[in-house]
């Protein structure tokens, strides 16, 4: 069976170059979308091994309100899930201190710095993450 992660990217041709290098490179099964109550299903199914989050979703919503990568990571740390599903923030805002800001506020495992140039590195994020959750 191959493990699931789920992309939450709003930018197509980023999204499509993650998704292709975690399928390629990791042999892992992507799942892309941007529909909050979907993100937050799949996050409790226990198939999905981990989260790779963007921080800024340009026009996404949820509940009729405009919402961001740290919200929704809140709304999935807070699902009832044992284990709980690691989240991999990606992010733009690559100063150091702020991206530490950005995992406390979100509850994220970890963060990789857009734009990811070696995606070697995005994998091997993930994988760390997946392994530490249990996942095979």
């Amino acid at each position: 069976m191959t493990t699931r992660v789920l992309l939450v990217e709003d930018d197509e041709m980023g999204g499509r170059f993650m998704a292709k290098a975690l399928q390629k490179l990791g042999g892992y099964e992507v799942i892309r979308t941007l529909d909050v109550p979907e993100v937050l299903c799949l996050a409790e199914d226990a198939e999905t091994a981990c989260v790779v989050m963007d921080v800024s979703l340009v026009g996404t919503q949820y509940n009729g309100r405009a919402v961001d990568g740290v919200q929704i990571t809140r709304l999935i740390k807070e699902l009832d899930r044992t284990p709980p599903v690691p989240v991999l923030l990606a992010t733009a805002h690559a100063m150091r201190g702020h991206a530490d800001e950005l995992l406390a506020q979100s509850g994220a495992d970890a963060y990789i710095s857009k734009p990811i140039v070696e995606l070697q590195d995005l994998v091997d994020q993930v994988r760390q993450l997946v392994v530490k959750a249990g996942h095979p």
